[in-house]
């Protein structure tokens, strides 16, 4: 093949085609594209080039050619599209069928499980025991995607019905013993030492980073650095420096304000320790609704922790306060009183007492029970734009 077949490839295919000046002159010869190297072989089985027209008549043929070339480009795109569509949504089916299959299970068999957690106060993971009974505060040694690990023992030997958990189950691989619950002490003391030299490393580099945690794995195959930034970093030369150091797998994790305050801990403005610390395993998702709905002040440094962020503890009694809303008419209700009509203006939802500005006599409110009323138009508990916007960085995690 030569070289013309690569510039007509590659010339623009709405080019049109080229006439002789005088016209009497026949046309240089076509070269064909790979579409219509299939075509030439099927009209042409014996392998001789198809003859250029000349004239007017080539200029016709130019275009029909070039028409029905776009055409069955066009159809060959649009089928390839089809294709990968298709492709991709059997492939999305599959993976949710698969994803459906590992969480459904049958209520009616019980499966034996043990409970493990790797941190003071964190996840629990269920694994199988694989036959060996467990004491609670006893450690076990366990196969992770973070590699060999060893935990505490937080729920004994008990079966659970299947669907309420997520199969399969991976088993454990052995009890601790004496030599492992050294070797775990150990590692413990070594992450104080990695955790110094964490600092320097960043101070070296000098980082915009806050290191928080070091995490070694039980079999030493992986450190993982905690560390919290208000924004992006390029740590890619702290980790060679680090790997150099600990010749080992070494993973940087940038955490949030929350899981900053769950790691170090602390006291709450209650004076007790933070709950994230002491016995939340993981957190719950709290909002600024929470607070209108409970009737505090949305004053940030009264309803944000220590972390700078909502309290958890705005979670705790979220329950019964909607309880106490579905039942209570809201500020700017329209109830029936013994002394006529008017309007809650305010609302005290533990005591079920309301204030209304009666439309007779709007400006002295009357008190009385929400038994005493009747509802005739319910109101709704609106949070303002000011008001998110003052407070929309304390949802953030």
């Amino acid at each position: 093949m030569d070289n013309n077949y690569f510039t007509e490839k590659i010339a623009p295919k709405n080019k049109p085609a080229q006439e002789n000046a005088a016209g009497a002159a026949p046309q240089a010869k076509k070269e064909f594209r790979p579409q219509d190297f299939v075509e030439h072989r099927q009209n042409h089985p014996e392998g001789q080039p198809a003859q250029a027209s000349q004239g007017g008549q080539s200029g016709q043929s130019g275009q029909a050619e070039r028409a029905a070339r776009g055409e069955k480009q066009g159809r060959s795109e649009r089928s390839e599209r089809f294709e990968r569509g298709e492709r991709s949504e059997r492939g999305e089916r599959r993976e949710n069928s698969s994803k459906q299959e590992r969480r459904q299970g049958d209520p009616n068999v019980l499966v034996e499980i043990i409970g493990v957690r790797f941190k003071d106060v964190g996840k629990v993971y269920y694994f199988a025991p694989g036959g060996v009974t467990f004491e609670q505060g006893e450690k076990a040694i366990v196969e992770t995607a973070r590699g060999i690990e060893c935990g505490d023992i937080v729920l004994t030997n008990r079966k659970v019905p299947e669907n309420t958990i997520v199969l399969p189950l991976k088993s454990i691989i052995r009890k601790a013993t004496p030599a492992d619950e050294k070797q775990l002490a150990e590692k413990r003391r070594q992450e104080k030492e990695i955790m110094q030299v964490f600092s320097e490393k960043i101070a070296q580099h000098k980082l915009d980073m806050k290191p928080i945690d070091v995490d070694c794995t039980f079999d030493g195959s992986k450190i993982l650095f905690y560390f919290t930034s208000d924004g992006r970093v390029d740590f890619r030369e702290l980790v060679k420096d680090l790997a150099a150091v600990y010749r080992t797998r070494i993973e940087l994790r940038q955490i949030g304000v929350r899981d900053e305050a769950k790691m170090l801990g602390g006291l709450g403005i209650c004076g007790r320790p933070f709950c994230c610390s002491s016995f939340l395993g993981e957190f719950q998702p709290v909002s600024i609704k929470m607070a209108k709905e409970q009737s505090l002040s949305l004053n940030p440094t009264k309803i944000s922790g220590t972390c700078g962020r909502l309290m958890c503890c705005l979670k705790y009694e979220q329950n019964c306060y909607e309880e106490f809303l579905r039942t209570t008419p809201k500020v700017g209700a329209y109830v029936e009183t013994a002394e006529g009509r008017g309007r809650v203006c305010e609302t005290n939802l533990l005591t079920g007492i309301l204030k209304v500005q009666l439309d007779k006599n709007p400006d002295a409110p009357i008190t009385v029970n929400k038994a005493d009323v009747k509802l005739l138009k319910d109101g709704q508990v609106r949070i303002s734009k000011d008001e998110i916007k003052a407070l929309k960085g304390l949802e953030d995690k």
